[in-house]
């Protein structure tokens, strides 16, 4: 993994802020030693996919943070202009080996586990939009905010690709917006506009794209406010049970994933997906 180095945060003159950083090909890392906040960008041009490499130097980067104890909470952002991540590279599930399909997929398992295990308080600044895979990492976190701007949307949005949502998308969503929307959205495979998705409780404030960072800053100073370990056994209860259900059918959800994937007919659709977007470009 990078290592951390020191970097500069104020203008020339004034005394620095202990910051450390580290930035690796697509994620970059700010921790602010003062507030204990780390700031996380996605920065993986064009659309931010969630690629194998990707997930990897997300999972490490989260470790350093959780193994850091100058670290409290991280907001998770993106460096890229209306979108926040257009979610799991389908690169990586087309036209590859049984093995290759197993290695993502425990990858993307990794992540979850992380993410919605995390000790820390996860504020998801949601920029753009945030399709399939990039709506788990908005649900994973403790609190989500988004641009105000109806042209961006967020929804798991798998059923459209020909896919099915695995048991712990599932969970965590209807864990945030409750069964019944969860269903309705998860079979038509919603794409939510930020205003709906707002009425849905699927995200938990809307603020001007301009002011997105300062109020993800606001909000995690409140949840900071708290005594860390009240905070992090109250979301150890309310989400053990989920997490142990992965843990306990990790094997099997893999070996399900890998013939889901493989199969001529879904490597088909996912061509064709693909096609699609070319088009689109």
């Amino acid at each position: 993994p990078p290592s951390w180095d020191r970097a500069p945060r104020q203008p020339l003159g004034l005394p620095l802020a202990p910051c450390r950083a580290f930035s690796n090909n697509k994620i970059q890392v700010e921790l602010d030693e003062s507030s204990g906040v780390a700031m996380m960008k996605f920065k993986s041009p064009p659309v931010n996919s969630l690629s194998l490499d990707f997930l990897t130097e997300f999972s490490i980067s989260l470790e350093k943070l959780e193994n850091d104890r100058a670290c409290r909470g991280v907001i998770i952002t993106s460096t890229i202009p209306k979108i926040f991540s257009s979610g799991l590279d389908i690169m990586e599930m087309c036209g590859k080996n049984m093995e290759h399909y197993g290695e993502f997929w425990r990858a993307v398992q990794e992540l979850w586990l992380r993410l919605y295990g995390s000790n820390m308080v996860t504020v998801a600044a949601i920029n753009g939009s945030s399709p399939a895979g990039g709506c788990l990492i908005a649900l994973s976190c403790d609190y989500r905010i988004m641009a105000e701007n109806p042209k961006f949307s967020i929804g798991l949005n798998e059923a459209q690709l020909g896919i099915v949502a695995p048991f712990w998308f599932k969970d965590t969503f209807v864990n945030v917006v409750g069964h019944r929307i969860a269903e309705r959205s998860l079979q038509l495979g919603s794409l939510h506009p930020a205003p709906e998705a707002l009425k849905l409780g699927l995200v938990d404030e809307l603020v001007p794209e301009e002011k997105l960072l300062e109020k993800a800053s606001a909000i995690m100073a409140r949840w900071l406010a708290l005594p860390d370990h009240a905070r992090q056994l109250t979301k150890s209860m309310m989400r053990k049970a989920v997490l142990d259900h992965l843990v306990a059918h990790r094997e099997e959800d893999i070996k399900n994933f890998i013939n889901f994937i493989s199969k001529e007919s879904i490597q088909k659709s996912l061509r064709m997906y693909m096609e699609m977007l070319k088009k689109k470009k």
